[in-house]
């Protein structure tokens, strides 16, 4: 391992990003290493992650060297695959301490997924200083077993129960938390066929869409058309949707964009699930959105925007109350309330956080021996001893990965 000094702004340093599966898992892990580049310009960085996650392809187009480990689930029930486990989570462990060897890592950073447990244990193995970043409410087993082998545990919310966590927020890329809704919205309204001249509904259901919104959007274009709202309406991969043009009030699909700084730029109000990075995202740049939690898994969406909901800044709906009548009564009389979506867009630019890459990056440092955190962040205020939730009932599955 290399044997830093205290100076973070020359010393070289090695660190090995475990995360995947999601963007939920990625995005945050990128925008950490862009933030250690920021303060060690020739920090070294390695991710580990998988092939089959989306890690493979966002990874190497940010420049960043990308190692696979096996996917290996936690079994869920006594079966072939149980039997097997034991076996390829040796393997993979063994695969990340090689990494872990030769990138001669200074400090190991997990964000949950698939990877996170054999490089926890790996590090565990090699003796190299461990942090974790866990960005749902209620946090997977990956991110609660490391907890084990480290005080340098992170949390995007308060409330979520992992003993001595440090809040910092959500590390985001630069395109969001830089984001100048007003200095974009011309910009984003020409990208995407929009009309300047109407208010728009941005409607989002993740990479994978939400076959609810699919459904029941497109039914209440003609009411949406009538109040005067246009939509820009993300369906998914694999989820196009057919809506009839109209040039006055027009509902544009697309099944995927990467430029959501252009999409919240345009948008007067979203609907779109509550996974942790899309809440992070809109309360950063103060965009008010209904929340449509997914309806499985072990609620941790719900969880997610509580906090903007309970200050405001967004409403909270359940999956099967998601119908075209759903649009009409009660979506199509707030998206045209300009004075309410003042107000919870004020609400919701609140709860935002926009500098926890930097935060989170300079907690790295500390682990790795390159000096301290800051000492005027009022969120390192050491860590929450004690905490009673500590024994709230979680996810059960190694690496879950939330939608």
């Amino acid at each position: 391992m290399n044997n830093p000094a205290n100076d973070a702004a020359t010393d070289s340093l090695s660190v090995v990003l475990a995360g995947g599966g999601s963007a939920g898992h990625v995005n945050p892990l990128l925008a950490t290493a862009d933030a250690l580049r920021d303060l060690v310009p020739g920090c070294e960085v390695v991710v580990l992650g998988t092939e089959d996650g989306l890690e493979a392809r966002l990874v190497p187009e940010r420049g960043y060297p990308l190692e696979f480990l096996p996917k290996v689930p936690f079994p869920r029930r006594p079966n072939a695959a149980a039997l097997r486990f034991p076996a390829g989570m040796r393997r993979a462990i063994s695969r990340a301490a090689e990494v872990i060897h030769a990138a001669g890592a200074d400090v190991v950073v997990g964000f949950g997924g698939y990877v996170a447990t054999p490089a926890y244990l790996a590090a565990r193995r090699t003796g190299t200083p461990i942090v974790i970043h866990e960005q749902n409410a209620r946090p997977g087993l990956a991110n609660r077993l490391g907890a084990r082998f480290t005080d340098h545990v992170t949390t995007t919310f308060e409330t979520t129960p992992l003993r001595g966590a440090r809040v910092v927020g959500l590390p985001m890329r630069r395109e969001i938390t830089d984001l100048d809704r007003g200095a974009l919205r011309t910009e984003g309204l020409a990208h995407f066929g929009l009309r300047d001249d109407r208010t728009t509904l941005l409607v989002f259901g993740g990479s994978l869409g939400a076959q609810r919104l699919n459904d029941s959007f497109p039914a209440a274009a003609p009411q949406l058309r009538a109040a005067g709202v246009q939509v820009l309406h993300l369906t998914g991969a694999g989820k196009a949707v057919d809506v009839p043009a109209d040039d006055d009030c027009p509902y544009v699909t697309r099944e995927y964009s990467d430029r959501m700084d252009l999409a919240y730029s345009v948008a007067d109000l979203a609907v779109c699930r509550a996974g942790a990075g899309t809440v992070c995202e809109l309360t950063a740049v103060g965009l008010p959105a209904i929340y449509v939690p997914l309806p499985i898994g072990n609620g941790e969406q719900r969880l997610n925007a509580a906090d903007v909901v309970g200050a405001g800044g967004g409403l909270l709906v359940a999956d099967a109350d998601v119908t075209p009548d759903w649009v009409r009564e009660t979506v199509v009389p707030l998206v045209t309330d300009r004075e309410r979506l003042d107000l919870m867009a004020a609400e919701a630019a609140v709860m935002g956080v926009r500098d926890a890459a930097e935060v989170l990056a300079r907690l790295v440092l500390s682990a790795a021996g390159h000096g301290a955190a800051r000492d005027d962040d009022p969120r390192d205020d050491g860590p929450r001893d004690d905490d009673p939730r500590e024994n709230a009932p979680r996810d059960d599955a190694i690496g879950r990965d939330p939608a």
